[in-house]
């Protein structure tokens, strides 16, 4: 699927369903939570959450005062409804509208966060290109974490086919510059009653990319 088309997509989800109407909601994100905190990065850490879109992440960041967090999305219709419940505090927040395999970064972050994203890039060329963005937006000594539908998790979701992960086959798209520092299972409830077995991996960015 194209840029163009990922964006219609997402956008139609989120105009037509609720925030609690599709699979992938978390009234609370603790896992990613779990994993930023594990990380170590202060207050004052530049955070990007990839498809961040409508979750809550941004909502418990800002609860945690981090002030230098930036949310991506291709779906502008998903950070329509992130702004709107935020109210006033979306303005301390850095929105930005892009596909993540052609989103060309202006700057350097500390840690990128991707929970439910990257498992839609089926293409090794898409791959390819993300990876690609992590080396440029994350500074060295910098961190990434990555959340998938396991190797043992759903093989659709929104009606689009994803490609499921380990630990093992993340690192070798993001390459040598990013060594794997832990991998923890995660079994996520649906709203709508199902389980769906996550991993989540995180990774320091140790060198350049040669």
């Amino acid at each position: 699927m194209s840029a163009p088309d990922r964006q219609a997509h997402w956008d139609n989800v989120y105009r037509t369903k609720r925030e609690d109407e599709v699979s992938w909601f978390q009234a609370s994100p603790t896992m990613s939570l779990d994993l930023i905190h594990a990380a170590g990065v202060g207050r004052n850490a530049s955070i990007v959450d990839m498809g961040g879109g409508a979750s809550r992440l941004v909502d418990a960041l800002l609860d945690e005062r981090f002030t230098d967090v930036t949310v991506l999305d291709l779906s502008e219709e998903s950070m329509a409804k992130a702004k709107a419940r935020l109210g006033a505090r979306a303005n301390s927040v850095t929105w930005i509208v892009a596909d993540a395999t052609t989103w060309q970064p202006t700057r350097t972050y500390d840690l990128w966060h991707d929970r439910a994203a990257f498992h839609f890039l089926t293409t090794p060329e898409d791959r390819a290109a993300y990876a690609e963005r992590v080396l440029r937006a994350v500074r060295p000594s910098g961190q990434v974490i990555i959340g998938t539908f396991a190797p043992d998790g759903p093989e659709r979701c929104s009606g689009l086919p994803v490609v499921r992960h380990d630990a093992e086959s993340i690192g070798k798209v993001l390459g040598p510059s990013l060594e794997l520092i832990e991998t923890r299972r995660h079994d996520h409830q649906t709203p709508m009653g199902g389980n769906q077995k996550f991993q989540f991996s995180r990774f320091r960015r140790v060198r350049s990319a040669s």
